[in-house]
């Protein structure tokens, strides 16, 4: 707990560094930048799952690379499969009523 707080109403993280109102809300901006950043990230490992292989300059060594050395799509979709679950965990708590402790 806050030391000035003399309602308990705030919560101390990483020795002070960090506070936390009790009944505050998640601000729009963060919820629309984590909605924005996981998309992007599970994108981006779903068009480039085997490399840039439509690239006009190195697309060519690309693909040469990915049949020389085989793929790794179960693994790639497994990494995918993980990062949806965590988006869609991360949602819940963004887009649900604040916590009362």
């Amino acid at each position: 707990m806050a030391a000035n707080d003399p309602n308990g109403d705030l919560h101390e993280y990483a020795g002070g560094w960090m506070t936390e109102r009790k009944g505050t809300d998640v601000s729009s901006f963060l919820k629309l930048s984590y909605i924005v950043v996981a998309a992007g990230a599970i994108g981006y490992a779903w068009l480039y799952m085997n490399g840039e292989v439509n690239n006009e300059s190195r697309g060519a060594l690309v693909r040469q690379f990915v049949a020389e050395t085989s793929t790794a799509n179960a693994f790639m979709y497994f990494v995918i499969a993980l990062a949806v679950v965590f988006a869609i965990v991360l949602w819940r708590f963004a887009f649900t009523q604040p916590h009362e402790d």
